[in-house]
């Protein structure tokens, strides 16, 4: 199986599976001297991990990382530096009586066709367990931008089936600490409270939700981003649509833009006290591909969790027909835990680049 990098200067592997024997991740291209301590990568794997609220999935995980190469001292050494999360709740027997069955919108079938075989506990690769990778590389993506200036990563949660809040991009609410305050992960406290009761009652029919999450990187300066194929907009759209459950990413004013002319829709450049800017920002901070110091913004919608409590009908992998009913632990709505790996992912992003500006800039 190829496709577990991403990156071209920072660079992010990931392998292991949901019910295996825990995740992996190698980190290429950090640069030495930066701190690095394994309680802040805890810290942020807390906000992904499973069994923080009674909106996400039930299974017990910790989830502490064993760093063991690329830091020395609590520092990098400018090494590939390699992360474990051993997995201490998993159940592979679980699965035992639905690994003959093609489980509705699940990897199940294609990676079948591709590999002639799959990994039926948990989803395997598919599994969203495998973003702890993401989210160990986003905290030293983050290190490694620290140097490039203030730049903040903020995403919260804007949709939940048909409730929603359109909060801007700018409003001061949209902090990591306020939308941590509730479980769902929108800082919006009264539309959260209603979030959090829609996935309750969805969860007790056994059903699942999707929705929308919105994030924002404020502080990138102008000029990171390649033309063409390399363009940040671009990368970013690849970060995000290679996160599970992800159907659509959309920067700036996106699809909702289509209803504008050039006349309401273009960015007007100003001189704001010695700094050009652009009076809005329905480029979402990306032209031409590039940043031009504006904030970033971007949306993503993400599906309803596929695995629900309801009898659905399938076949076997003989194709004869079957009826088949989700069983084990799984997020009523993948959301909560999906803000800090779009965080993550965005991080990542932007530390390539980062570093590939530099490289063209020395």
């Amino acid at each position: 199986m190829s496709g577990n990098t991403f990156g071209r200067l920072f660079r992010v592997t990931s392998c292991g599976e949901s019910h295996g024997a825990g995740i992996g991740v190698i980190l290429d291209g950090v640069p030495p001297g930066l701190s690095l301590d394994p309680s802040e990568i805890d810290a942020a794997l807390a906000r992904r991990r499973p069994g923080q609220s009674d909106l996400v999935s039930p299974r017990s995980e910790a989830d502490r990382c064993e760093i063991f190469s690329g830091v020395e001292s609590g520092v990098t050494l400018g090494t590939p530096i390699g992360v474990l999360v051993r997995n201490k709740d998993a159940r592979p027997e679980s699965y035992d009586e639905i690994k003959n069955v093609y489980r509705p919108s699940h990897a199940d079938f294609t990676y079948e066709r591709k590999y002639g075989r799959t990994a039926a506990s948990g989803g395997g690769r598919a599994s969203a367990r495998e973003t702890i990778a993401r989210v160990v590389g986003g905290v030293v993506a983050e290190k490694i931008l620290s140097r490039a200036g203030r730049i903040e990563i903020v995403a919260a949660v804007e949709r939940v089936g048909t409730i929603e809040t359109k909060i801007s991009p700018d409003d001061p609410r949209l902090t990591r600490e306020s939308v941590d305050a509730h479980p769902v992960r929108c800082p919006v406290a009264e539309i959260a409270d209603k979030m959090g009761d829609l996935i309750r009652d969805t969860r007790r029919q056994g059903d699942s939700l999707g929705g929308i999450i919105l994030a924002v990187a404020r502080n990138v300066p102008a000029g990171w981003g390649d033309p063409v194929f390399d363009k940040i907009d671009a990368t970013l759209a690849h970060a995000l649509f290679s996160l599970p459950a992800v159907k659509g990413v959309e920067i700036g004013s996106g699809f909702g833009g289509v209803a504008l002319r050039g006349s309401e829709h273009n960015d007007v450049f100003e001189n704001r006290e010695g700094r050009i800017q652009t009076r809005t920002n329905r480029s979402g901070g990306i032209q031409g591909g590039i940043t031009n110091g504006e904030n970033i913004v971007v949306r993503i919608a993400f599906k309803p969790t596929s695995t629900i409590a309801l009898e659905q009908d399938t076949v076997t992998r003989q194709g004869e027909p079957a009826r088949l009913k989700g069983r084990g632990r799984h997020d009523p709505c993948v959301l909560p835990r999906a803000v800090p790996i779009v965080e993550a992912m965005i991080a990542i992003v932007l530390a390539d680049h980062y570093l590939r500006q530099r490289a063209i800039t020395f």
